[in-house]
């Protein structure tokens, strides 16, 4: 039977509604052997959250002199119940991260409008040199416990911090014996074609020294619909996470010797396409965006393929320190959808010009952390952490249909010795310490495509080294109060691939490109904290500057180029959470953030950035309430502000004129203990807000097929249950 829209619309929010009122009373009636266990939980999430471990040693937040977000696991479970979705998570919580694209391409999702290192258990899992905007979906979400922010340009885990550090924590197992755990989510907005599920099984096993977990998963997601009930436009080219399926396999193995532990991991996590549909372009003028019908794409679908390795090692206690060592490797591709885009004709091929070809890029990491940390160091209240990183970086992207070489394989290799010192007396804790990076990157002679000209490029190397430094202190000036003030420097290279991709002058040699000079960016940040027994609060200004940045511009042809010019980005911070009764709680932040750069070396820094580098400024606010124990019910909304750039101006054929009407988004979260497992439900976009995204409304404004809707009302409902 066919309901009008408006009529669709008062059902599902009725049964939302239904779903999550009338199981409520199961809650209050299921609660008594879960609520020792769930404070116990409660008390360690407490615990883990003041202390972090990506400054590459345990270190609590009131010691560390920057701005810090630790994301626990509730936090967490709760934000994936609502949206199965990284992003998110990170958008809601971290108050300097941009919109989620809810696309596989995270494009513009950037971290005070620099762009972050993405590690899992410190493995990179970003791509500086030929960055496809990919690192969004490399595991699956259930495996993470925690995930740890460091906000601001740092060098601390090595290049590509210019933004700063988001650390996935995987899962490790808690308690001695053996349990199954089974888990499940399901979301739909009542229509056909748009079911999401995924289902995951996970085996836990501690016994003494030997701990084990291992977990897999498969999922599958249809298609979505705005807040109009217009299918939403899927992206065929950079990639989406509509109609799509995947899969996860991990596995954790542990050892304890004495001091002494070994563990294994190994994650490899798959994301496909399913290709049942086609890009519909919407109409600009009439302020239709983007839909999709039913039909098969050219080419093979995108997908996202990573595998992730490491063997860790640690010593409590050699010669007076504690001693780690990781080896690590990844491997990464992806693979981008079929386009008769320009730059991909070839005369020789195809003289009708009607080629199509789909980019694929590969990258492969290998590498190695070594850290150790030794207190006392001297005279007490010294505290000495040195260590070495070495990375090599191999990475290309060809195009997969018809074998061509677009970016030539980047052999990158770096050795980075650091050290540090922190001394503590009294209420104050001062830090300072410097990396030095050396590093070589080697291209092979090649030629560029057609569409540049195929100009031959000679081989040959670049080589960098730098110092990078930080300075900071924290002083502890009263009970639950603390300020800080830091310094803190970043080491990265622009989009390498990009620069040798779209060489179209003649004689190039790939040792005098300047493009290819590093970025290292500075921020200088001060703050005050308060954490007290019903909450905590924070808030801090940054300045953080590149006097040779990148950024990235848009021809009027579509061809994406790199500057190198300074940019500047200034902004404040505030976050907080405070809870009245044992039972409620309240967060929530506020993000203002102002980038600017020049259109060219030397001239004024008038020009803002762009959707592509920052995002807008954004507010969230939320509540919890735990009617029982077991029992939690939260309603959260996040605005993001309007903002109106660069109108008028233009950089060669890129126009930089950019709007964006800011809108709100409200979602509703419930989640009960029961005899039989653990249930959700949860409403994305209560209110059912009609809306274009972020990055679409700006960067996109004027491409009728890639001007995105948001998802409209999605009601989940999920389970999960450790037998």
């Amino acid at each position: 039977m066919h309901y009008p829209l408006a009529k669709q619309k008062l059902i599902s929010l009725a049964v939302a509604a239904a779903c999550t009122l009338m199981t409520l009373p199961c809650a209050f009636a299921q609660q008594r052997e879960e609520t020792k266990e769930a404070s116990r939980d409660e008390v360690r999430e407490e615990m883990a959250s003041v202390v972090v471990t990506a400054t590459r040693g345990a270190k609590a937040v009131d010691k560390i002199p920057g701005a810090v977000t630790v994301i626990g696991q509730q936090d967490l479970a709760t934000q994936y119940q609502i949206a199965d979705d990284p992003s998110a998570a990170l958008a809601t919580f971290v108050p300097g991260y941009a919109p989620s694209r809810q696309k596989m391409s995270s494009t513009g999702e950037s971290l005070r409008g620099r762009q972050p290192l993405i590690l899992l258990d410190g493995i990179p899992q970003s791509n500086p040199l030929r960055a496809g905007m990919r690192e969004g979906y490399f595991a699956d979400s259930a495996i993470i416990e925690r995930i740890e922010v460091i906000s601001g340009a740092s060098a601390v885990q090595g290049m590509g911090a210019t933004g700063g550090i988001i650390n996935y924590i995987t899962k490790s197992p808690r308690t001695e014996g053996t349990t199954v755990g089974v888990n499940a989510r399901a979301s739909t907005q009542f229509r056909s074609d748009n079911l999401d599920w995924k289902t995951g099984v996970s085996v836990s096993h501690k016994s003494g020294a030997f701990d084990l977990l291992g977990y897999a998963s498969v999922q599958r997601r249809g298609m979505s619909y705005d807040g109009r009930g217009r299918r939403l436009g899927i992206d065929n080219v950079q990639g989406d996470t509509l109609d799509t399926h995947g899969h996860d396999l991990f596995l954790k193995l542990g050892r304890d010797f004495g001091d002494q532990r070994i563990q294994l991991t190994l994650n490899r996590f798959n994301m496909e396409g399913d290709g049942d549909y086609r890009n519909a372009p919407g109409a600009v003028i009439e302020g239709v965006p983007t839909s999709s019908v039913p039909g098969t794409p050219e080419g093979l679908p995108p997908e996202n393929k990573v595998t992730s390795a490491s063997v860790d090692y640690r010593h409590a206690n050699l010669a007076g320190g504690a001693f780690t060592a990781q080896l690590f490797r990844q491997d990464f591709e992806a693979l981008y959808g079929a386009t008769q885009v320009a730059t991909f004709q070839d005369p020789a091929i195809d003289p009708a010009r009607k080629l199509w070809d789909q980019s694929h890029i590969v990258a492969e990491k290998l590498g190695s952390r070594i850290t150790w940390v030794r207190p006392d160091t001297f005279v007490e209240g010294l505290e000495l952490t040195a260590g070495l990183d070495l990375l090599r970086d191999h990475t290309l992207q060809r195009l997969a249909a018809t074998n061509r070489t677009w970016v030539p394989e980047l052999k990158f290799e770096s050795q980075a010795p650091f050290a540090q010192l922190e001394y503590e007396f009294g209420p104050v804790t001062v830090r300072g310490g410097v990396r030095y990076e050396n590093a070589k990157l080697e291209v092979d002679t090649y030629t560029t495509l057609a569409a540049y000209g195929s100009r031959r490029v000679e081989g040959g190397s670049a080589e960098f080294s730098k110092s990078v430094k930080n300075l900071g202190a924290v002083w502890r000036f009263a009970p639950q109060w603390s300020v800080f003030a830091g310094s803190s420097e970043g080491f990265g290279l622009p989009d390498a691939g990009l620069v040798l991709r779209g060489v179209n002058l003649p004689n190039q040699s790939v040792s005098n490109l300047i493009s290819l000079q590093p970025i290292v960016t500075r921020n200088n940040e001060v703050g005050i904290n308060w954490r007290g027994a019903r909450g905590q609060f924070g808030i801090s200004r940054y300045d953080s500057r590149s006097k040779l940045g990148s950024v990235i511009r848009i021809t009027s042809a579509g061809v994406g180029l790199v500057e190198r010019v300074p940019t500047v980005v200034k902004g404040w911070e505030v976050n907080g959470d405070w809870r009245p009764a044992k039972d409620w709680s309240v967060f929530g932040s506020y993000a203002r953030i102002d980038g600017k750069t020049a259109a060219t070396q030397g001239a004024p820094l008038d020009l803002a950035l762009g959707a592509r580098s920052q995002g807008p400024d954004k507010a969230v606010l939320g509540a919890n309430w735990r009617p029982l124990a077991g029992a939690q019910l939260r309603l959260q909304a996040t605005h993001l502000f309007d903002r109106d750039i660069n109108i008028g101006r233009r950089v060669g054929t890129s126009n930089l004129e950019e709007h964006f009407q800011g809108y709100t988004l409200v979602d509703l979260s419930s989640s009960w203990d029961t005899g039989y497992g653990r249930v959700g439900v949860s409403v994305e976009n209560l209110l059912d807000k009609q809306y274009v995204g972020y990055y679409s409304q700006s960067a996109a404004a004027t491409d009728a097929g890639n001007t995105y809707a948001g998802r409209g009302r999605t009601l989940a409902v999920s389970w999960s249950r450790v037998f």
